[in-house]
């Protein structure tokens, strides 16, 4: 509990008084933040208000940004590069290999490629975050966790931009293991928030919690690109795939043959037929 209120206090601003009423109130301290940014006078009525309840926080600083970009840039260049993004995962408490968070923040900084970060983005990201020191940008990155997990629209954009930053420059196409790579984070982190919930056929489009996909189709897909692939993912497939996650029945009865989908996802429905039918 102490950690958690000496982080709400050092993104916030707030008294000690007002993080312990903000966290018994929310449990999680990003969402208790995000509560104290909607409404900081939230408990003025059953306490006396303090300077931090009675305004919003001040606005990130530019000036600290630019202090903390020029410490992980590379000092041959004018951008963060591999080594300073390794620093700075490490700083945030982030693991690059596993973390699909890093995905939501390449977006949120607009990072042109994998382990690369410019200046410009870099202020106006984590400005728009609202963190311009490591305790807030952790706070904040937490934020983008819960949200890349849980909102359909958000998550989509997310994915559709680890498309681009992720290509070597000159490739139309993913490689089938970095594809893999990371649709083996975001997949599953979307299908538990819900982000990848299933949507029924029927007209609407309702969440349908009771069929759809699963983490053992994820399998089935991997295995089948391994088997049947090629040697690359287009972006067509990349793109298209996410709908074809939330749409698709647990049986791969209710794909439509005749619609614009990618080739490789109308291979991958007859091999998935093939291994359901097959028990």
């Amino acid at each position: 509990m102490e950690d958690n209120i000496a982080q709400f206090c050092g993104v916030t601003g707030a008294s000690v008084k007002d993080a312990k009423k903000y966290l018994e109130k929310f449990k999680r301290v990003d969402i208790a933040i995000d509560s104290f940014y909607n409404d900081p006078g939230m408990f003025s009525n059953t306490a006396t208000p303090t300077a931090a309840t009675s305004r919003r926080p001040e606005a990130p600083s530019t000036s600290k940004l630019n202090t903390l970009f020029d410490k992980y840039k590379a000092s041959d260049g004018d951008d963060i590069m591999m080594d300073g993004t390794m620093e700075l995962c490490e700083d945030l408490d982030l693991s690059p290999d596993e973390d699909c968070v890093l995905y939501a923040l390449a977006y949120e900084l607009k990072s042109p490629r994998m382990g690369e970060w410019n200046r410009k983005g870099w202020v106006e990201g984590w400005k728009s975050a609202g963190s311009d020191n490591i305790t807030a940008m952790k706070a904040a990155i937490a934020r983008m966790r819960t949200k890349l997990a849980s909102d359909p629209v958000y998550f989509q954009k997310v994915y559709v931009h680890t498309f681009d930053f992720a290509r070597a420059a000159g490739q139309r196409s993913l490689p089938i293991e970095s594809a893999q790579a990371f649709w083996s984070t975001l997949i599953p982190h979307a299908l538990k928030g819900g982000a990848l919930s299933h949507i029924s056929s029927a007209e609407g489009g309702d969440i349908d919690m009771d069929g759809g996909w699963t983490d053992k189709y994820t399998q089935w897909w991997f295995d089948f690109l391994a088997e049947k692939g090629g040697k690359g993912v287009s972006k067509d497939t990349w793109v298209m795939f996410t709908e074809f996650v939330r749409t698709i029945d647990s049986k791969f009865e209710n794909y439509d043959a005749e619609a614009a989908w990618p080739s490789q996802i109308d291979d991958f429905v007859e091999y998935a037929k093939a291994r359901v039918n097959s028990g």
